[in-house]
């Protein structure tokens, strides 16, 4: 490692000295082989002559490419003479190659051997603002240029996520074979992780292109290289990585209010209400130095006059003077501080300086700080509900929600606390010190909390967010609505893996690799986490399809071969047991049509008679909108043996009292059969995923044993 790092070290260095952010191909090459890649190598020829004694010492037919700093790009101008079978056809390209571009800084031709055609590949590499560098690979030639067909990855990567990047291409089934084409997946899984390590243990290189690179049945060989250095690297930003325990910011055992209110209407009364008829379970103190007591409180002029230290102050004042306030607290020992008030950051440069102040006040004493411009937190589970909205009952819950944006917890809670219990609402506004990766990691290992959705708008944890990510989604399903799917590419076009690495795509990838489940908008978020939060995990991939209608058991059997699952099959004796309640007239036993005459004691009975079926992973049932309130009772009494249920209906704005009923009772109502499916369909491959890596996990525990008791 050391040599090969020396090696590049002396290769860059002599490169920046000579004016130059980019490698030339022969010294890509060098370093790529240094590592174990096959290449076709790369010779400098200065002359004709050079490039003849060259061509002769490593066999016929050769390739001849321009070197110049002044050209990145050679084939795009010319600079690439293709199977060159003789002295002559070596010394007619390089006079050509010398003719066009002796006054473009040339400085000789590159001399390599002509590769055998493959199935082309391109590896790459690029730097991304938020996750530093990202692995690219796809097919390379027209797919790329055209189709786009790449997968990225984080890096440093493992042999999973290599693995996961080949699989997800959609010319994998190229590389399967197909006809007289087949490649070597083991030597491309290598290829990935060599290039991994390299970028690891060099991050002065910003950018990479393998392009081409063959794939054969056996092996491959690097065809062209091209390394982009970065002179002035520094290391991307990791976000906060202070270890200091959240737990105390979601189970404080005392509470200061600044900004308190006697005023109706304003936020400080709302906050303050909420956590009065909430239930608090520690101490209150309202700060306010215009009265005496705040909603029959006794209030305190000053943070400094609350007689104990305070361990969370939320903060309402007027964002000028919220420096001076954050410094009180700092100085009063308080351990974290909520500031609610807006008017900082996203407001432009005055807010901004303020920003700043604050943070190096919390630096300086040693505090953390949620905010600024945040809509506060909540906690079902002792009560602390600091939100800025005024909030009716809230049930203790087992869904963790973490949101930069405020209507979460100040508005979008309003309605869905009627159908959907929350444990822990985190509201995070503009991250000056605790980010979204700091609250992930606080809410995955709190015991009350079964499964975290997110909304993001950008990520500061860098890598630290796939870390914890990653740690959690092996024990809790984590839902990310993130936003700015169209948000422009990188501008940065020096190498294909920079023009082609958009930041929604890289974002997509990431999260796939940390296992992170992304909903698409807020409805799919919603829906996600309200069958993750109330049902069990499916317990295979076979589903039973209840319905009044054909056409939507039709509907349903579509969904569900087009997400990858199946139809369960029934045994002759469950089918004869079923038979019993189903109309004479109908023969299909799944999709289950039952018709307009369905009723929920027929319902039930089916249920209970397929449950016998092992075969039975999850159940989808579709009920008449005007005879749904009648089903909603039974629903409730049948035992599904931990097979989770999920119920259509359609227009069921129109009935919602009876809907809110259902999902109280835990089961989750949709409203299309396509919706349900797709639900089904996350919950059971997030189960696949989790057993998967449970395997990995016991196997690579068994193999350590192994070794040791090898070892012993």
């Amino acid at each position: 490692m050391v040599k090969n790092m020396k090696l590049i070290s002396e290769i860059a260095s002599k490169a920046i000295s000579e004016g130059r952010t980019y490698l030339l191909e022969h010294e890509s090459k060098k370093i790529l082989m240094e590592y174990g890649i096959h290449t076709t190598r790369a010779f400098l020829a200065r002359k004709a002559d050079e490039a003849v004694e060259i061509a002769r010492e490593i066999g016929y037919p050769v390739v001849m490419k321009v070197l110049s700093p002044m050209i990145i790009h050679k084939s795009d101008v010319g600079g690439v003479k293709l199977n060159l079978e003789n002295d002559e056809a070596v010394r007619a390209a390089y006079k050509e190659i010398e003719s066009k571009f002796k006054d473009k800084g040339m400085i000789g031709v590159s001399v390599q051997k002509m590769a055998k055609p493959g199935i082309e590949l391109i590896v790459g590499v690029t730097m991304d603002e938020t996750f530093g560098h990202v692995l690219m690979f796809g097919l390379g030639g027209v797919f790329v240029e055209v189709f786009k067909d790449v997968s990225f990855r984080a890096i440093p990567i493992s042999e999973d996520d290599a693995e996961e990047m080949i699989r997800e291409i959609k010319g994998y089934s190229l590389l399967k074979g197909y006809r007289n084409y087949s490649a070597d997946l083991q030597a491309i899984k290598d290829i990935l992780l060599r290039v991994s390590k390299i970028v690891s243990e060099n991050p002065i290189i910003k950018e990479m292109d393998l392009n081409p690179v063959f794939v054969y049945p056996e092996g491959y060989v690097v065809v062209d290289a091209r390394i982009i250095l970065d002179p002035k690297f520094c290391k991307i930003n990791e976000g906060n990585s202070r270890n200091i325990d959240l737990k105390g910011l979601f189970y404080p055992k005392s509470v200061a209010v600044i900004g308190a209110s006697n005023t109706q209407g304003k936020l400080g009364w709302n906050v303050f209400r909420n956590l009065l008829t909430h239930g608090f379970s520690g101490k209150l103190y309202p700060v306010n130095p215009n009265v005496e007591e705040v909603q029959g409180v006794r209030a305190y002029k000053s943070i400094k006059d609350v007689p104990e230290k305070v361990d969370v102050a939320i903060v309402l004042v007027p964002a000028k003077q919220t420096p001076k306030i954050v410094e009180e607290c700092c100085q009063a020992g308080v351990k974290y501080i909520i500031v609610e008030s807006a008017g900082f950051s996203e407001l432009g440069e005055e807010g901004k300086t303020l920003e700043m102040q604050m943070k190096e006040l919390i630096k300086r004493y040693g505090c953390r700080l949620v905010g600024p411009n945040c809509a506060g937190l909540i906690n079902t589970h002792n009560g602390f509900v600091g939100s800025l909205g005024l909030l009716g009952e809230l049930n203790k819950g087992n869904i963790g929600l973490i949101v930069q944006a405020g209507v979460y917890a100040a508005g979008f809670l309003w309605g869905l606390r009627n159908i959907m219990d929350f444990g822990i609402i985190a509201t995070i506004g503009n991250k000056l010190d605790i980010n979204e990766t700091d609250m992930l990691e606080a809410i995955g290992a709190d015991e009350n909390i079964e499964v975290i959705g997110m909304y993001l708008e950008d990520v500061k944890g860098g890598r630290r967010f796939i870390d914890v990510a990653r740690n959690i989604t092996k024990k809790k399903p984590i839902i990310v609505l993130k936003t700015g799917r169209t948000e422009e590419g990188k501008k940065a076009a020096s190498t294909h893996t920079a023009s082609l690495a958009g930041n929604d795509q890289i974002y997509s990838s990431i999260f796939k690799q940390a296992g992170i489940i992304r909903a698409r908008d807020n409805e799919h978020l919603f829906a996600l986490l309200k069958a993750f939060s109330k049902q069990p995990l499916p317990k295979n991939d076979g589903v039973l399809v209840i319905t009044y209608a054909g056409s939507l058991g039709v509907a349903s059997a579509d969904a569900i071969s087009l997400n990858g699952l199946r139809l369960a099959k029934f045994s002759e004796e469950i089918k004869e047991e079923i038979r019993r309640f189903m109309p004479s007239f109908v023969a299909s036993f799944n999709p289950i049509d039952l018709t307009f005459d369905q009723t929920p004691e027929q319902v039930r009975k089916i249920i209970e008679t397929a449950l016998k079926c092992d075969d039975v992973g999850s159940i989808l049932l579709i009920v008449q909108t005007e005879k749904f309130g009648s089903y909603v009772d039974t629903l409730k009494s049948i035992d599904y043996k931990g097979i989770p249920i999920f119920v259509v209906v359609f227009g069921k704005e129109f009935i919602i009292e009876d809907v809110i009923k259902l999902e109280r009772s835990g089961i989750p109502v949709y409203t299309t059969p396509e919706q349900a499916v797709e639900v089904i369909a996350t919950m059971y491959y997030y189960k696949n995923n989790i057993m998967l890596a449970e395997e990995v996990l016991k196997q690579t525990t068994s193999k350590s044993v192994e070794k040791k008791v090898l070892a012993f």
